[in-house]
């Protein structure tokens, strides 16, 4: 059925909802003529690639020339990752994934499409997708929208679009190979894959494998030297507050200090004893930074030509990830009761707290096995002078996780005070001691989701350039959503590790209409409308106008101003009541505890009984945004754009800690407690005896900034072709009710990218320059301007089809800026930065 041609099917650039070319390669050429593209942000197309939208594309080519392995890695080193972007790490709930988060406004509003779709979210995460699951073996580029979008997209697309298109024109076959290995030890990465396409007169056919890792880093490793983690959970005995109700916190200060429980002297193990007597444990010396991750894919799409007006497509993809992360032995306090017979070995008369590391029983280990399947099925055709495509898709995560070294908090207890294990030297338990009380915890997720669209385009009427065009899509889409932790985790029995267990399912019905108006030459106008209707919560709409005058053919003005909106996601609505205790400084609580001074109260922290619940009430954030842009050839070489944006967004579903909730009962905050939060007091002492946070509708976010690239490219006979890219852009404002954080640590006012290519015959060179703005200046921590330098060679081999690339990302060894206090439990911002070193790459291709 597949007849190999010399002629490829270059026609048209399909971005959204699985938009297949009409002509077949027999007439590629003649469809190349009248090519029209639909460009993200938009479901009508048309001939201009640079549309009323600030869309930026990435090609292949710049892909494979960054030197990245994975479409997380490439996006979140771009400059539209503004605060840069969760990424795998070790010890965390979300150890495998990778979000996309555009202006800093956070991935839950960021919206990410598979050629025009959206993607599945990641169960273990429930709001954003995971960029691990789309194989960049599989991609053929990247647009990124810089504007709302939900009148085109519905929910999540406030803070912009990555819509990643995959190959389709491809014909022959390619494998590829490659390696990076970072100057520091560990983190090194593995990447193969093999793609195959065929193109015949009845259709065509992409099919390919792709495989990447990267191995685990230890915090030991990094080249600053781990410094000695000072934790007071190692083997120390602390006072016990009663708060009443037989309830008691323990008091882990120095002034609750009730000395070293038996030996503290196993420096091999991580205990020590510090200056002032007290046992520590030196967390960093068995715990890893980074997790170990591996991600394996198999895809295939086909196009079929079933006569001179239909044809039918097919996808399918499946990408499994896999990840392994290690923390330090748990951490917990265990209360030792009078009577009991540690309590008479040390002769303890009133209730303490044992705060205790269980490393004989060995480190937290985590695995995570996730995998993700997509099936689309469709026809696109046309009937009459209308436009059709519809069809049907079918996505289904799912996530599971086991943790082992885990202790269930019940039996610990009863152990250590019944003298059952041995605190004295914990080293001396037996294993079956040990076994007695740790268990494997699970976890298992899954997000399954059918959608079915149809939508159609057609003429209206004649305008002043041409006919006026019309869209008009519906879409339904019935998704499920669970997210469960084995029994003992959900209860709070499980030391070490937390998490309420959340189900739901929804069913989102939707409309689209957008019309394009070509009101004279060089002037069109679209205006776009979305309407959404969730079965849990309520509907939402969004509408959105855009104008594109041309005044010359070298310049190019655009404006838009549009409304967008989030639903709550559905473990905002459904998550459980989870145990969480919280760390909080409230004067009233501490002078209630009688051990503290009214100064030394101002700033002493105490661990309180906090519940976590979700919040069926919570109603969808609402956006306001607008942008103002233009693109001018200069000259047939030298182009540059510019684009000024700016979002607002009211009644952020924003997460109210037990912190924030005390400073607001304290009457140190304006706001007030949301219905359903609380905070419980023991009336007579003030003294905090439970505290209930979750998530409420309140705040504004206020953002905004410009984007600006120039490109300019030039030739001489001789020497070769030359190409240099600037780009940059600039927050300056990022304001949540009221208060400015722009340049704060972790939000630089800028980021810039410098690229420049040159090629001659069949070598090429690229070097990339990238810079990440200064932050901090106004807070304790500051990080100064970052500057790395990536460089690229590449050779056609004379064995034909043969191309090896050899490659130094970060060729100064540059790495990031180490903070005083812990960033996310990191020495250094980990979303923004990585700590990789000098990273040396090869790869090699062969084409047939």
């Amino acid at each position: 059925m597949f007849k190999k041609t010399k002629v490829c099917a270059s026609v048209l650039l399909a971005v959204g909802g699985g938009v297949l070319a009409t002509s077949m390669p027999a007439f590629a050429q003649e469809a190349q003529k009248l090519e029209r593209i639909e460009v993200t942000g938009s479901r009508i197309k048309r001939a201009d690639a640079e549309g009323a939208l600030p869309v930026t594309v990435i090609t292949r080519a710049e892909l494979e020339a960054s030197g990245s392995t994975t479409v997380a890695e490439f996006i979140r080193n771009s400059t539209f990752a503004s605060t840069g972007q969760f990424r795998p790490q070790s010890g965390s709930s979300a150890q495998s994934f990778s979000g996309v988060n555009l202006r800093g406004l956070g991935s839950n509003r960021t919206l990410v499409l598979v050629d025009g779709r959206r993607v599945a979210k990641a169960p273990n995460v429930g709001d954003s997708a995971d960029m691990n699951s789309i194989p960049m073996a599989a991609v053929e580029r990247i647009e990124i929208l810089t504007d709302g979008a939900s009148a085109i997209y519905g929910s999540d697309a406030i803070g912009g679009v990555v819509n990643v298109v995959l190959r389709k024109d491809f014909e022959g076959v390619h494998l590829m190979a490659g390696k990076t290995n970072p100057s520091i030890k560990g983190g090194n990465r593995e990447e193969a894959s093999a793609i195959l396409g065929i193109t015949g007169e009845k259709g065509r056919v992409v099919m390919g494998a792709s495989r990447t890792s990267r191995d685990i880093i230890w915090v030991r490793d990094y080249p600053w030297g781990a410094p000695k983690g000072a934790s007071s959970y190692s083997n120390h005995f602390y006072q016990a507050i009663d708060i009443g109700g037989g309830e008691y916190l323990p008091n882990i200060s120095g002034g609750g200090s009730r000395g070293k429980a038996g030996s503290c002297d196993f420096p091999d193990k991580g205990f020590y004893v510090d200056a002032t007597g007290r046992c520590r444990y030196d967390f960093n010396l068995v715990a890893a930074d980074e997790a170990a991750t591996g991600a394996k894919s198999i895809f295939a799409r086909g196009e079929f030509r079933i006569n001179s007006d239909w044809n039918a497509y097919l996808n399918v993809s499946s990408t499994n990830n896999t990840s392994f992360g290690r923390y330090a032995p748990v951490p917990d306090t265990i209360l030792v009761t009078p009577g009991s017979v540690l309590a008479n070995r040390y002769k303890f008369t009133q209730p303490v707290f044992l705060a205790h590391r269980f490393a004989a029983a060995g480190n937290r280990d985590t695995s995570t096995d996730a995998t993700l399947t997509d099936y689309t099925a469709g026809f696109q055709g046309t009937v009459g002078s209308v436009d059709v495509d519809m069809g049907v898709r079918r996505t289904v995560s799912k996530y599971q996780e086991i943790g082992r070294g885990f202790i269930v908090k019940g039996l610990a207890t009863a152990a250590i005070n019944n003298g059952v294990y041995q605190v004295d030297n914990p080293f001396l338990n037996s294993d079956q001691v040990l076994k007695s009380i740790t268990t494997t915890t699970g976890r298992d997720g899954l997000w399954a989701q059918t959608d079915y669209f149809a939508n159609a385009s057609f003429d209206l009427f004649q305008m002043g350039n041409g006919s006026a065009r019309m869209y008009v899509g519906l879409d339904r889409s019935v998704q499920q959503y669970a997210d469960i932790y084995d029994s003992l985790s959900e209860a709070g029995e499980v030391l070490g590790s937390s998490g309420s267990s959340a189900e739901g399912h929804r069913t989102v019905s939707a409309g689209t209409v957008e019309v394009l108006f070509p009101i004279m030459k060089g002037l069109e106008a679209s205006v776009a409308g979305r309407y959404e209707k969730y079965s849990d919560y309520g509907n939402d709409f969004s509408p959105k106008i855009s104008v594109r005058y041309q005044p010359m053919r070298s310049l190019t003005l655009r404006a838009s101003a549009g409304e967008g909106f989030r639903a709550p996601t559905l473990p905002e609505l459904n998550q459980k009541p989870a145990f969480s205790a919280d760390t909080v400084v409230d004067p009233r609580h501490c002078l209630a505890d009688g051990g503290f001074s009214a100064a030394e109260c101002q700033t002493e922290e105490f661990q309180i009984n906090g519940l976590r619940i979700s919040n069926p009430a919570l109603k969808s954030e609402k956006s306001k945004q607008w942008s103002i842009g233009a693109v001018w050839d200069v000259m047939p070489n030298l182009s540059t754009k510019l684009d000024v944006w700016h979002t607002k967004i009211h009644d952020v579903i924003n997460f109210v800690s037990a912190q924030q909730i005390v400073d607001r009962d304290n009457g140190d905050s304006k706001l007030p407690i949301p219905a359903g939060l609380s905070i419980r007091r023991d009336p007579s002492t003030g003294a905090i005896l439970q505290i209930v946070s979750g998530s409420a509708n309140e705040g504004v976010l206020n953002y905004g900034g410009f984007d600006a690239s120039v490109l300019f490219s030039h030739k001489w006979a001789g020497i070769g072709n030359f190409s240099h890219e600037l780009t940059y852009s600039r927050v300056t404002k990022a304001e949540q009710d009221g208060v400015d954080y722009n340049g704060t640590f972790g939000s630089p006012k800028h980021r810039a990218v410098l690229a420049n290519s040159w090629k001659l015959g069949g070598f090429a060179v690229q070097y990339n320059l990238n810079v990440i703005g200064k932050n901090g200046e106004r807070d304790g921590d500051y990080a100064p301007t970052y500057t790395t330098h990536d460089v690229q060679f590449a050779w056609d081999t004379p064995l034909k089809g043969a191309k090896l690339i050899l490659g130094v990302n970060n060729l100064t060894e540059k790495f990031p800026a180490l903070v005083g206090s812990p960033y996310d439990q990191k020495p250094f911002n980990y979303y923004l930065y990585d700590a990789y070193g000098r990273q040396y790459y090869g790869r090699i291709e062969m084409k047939f």
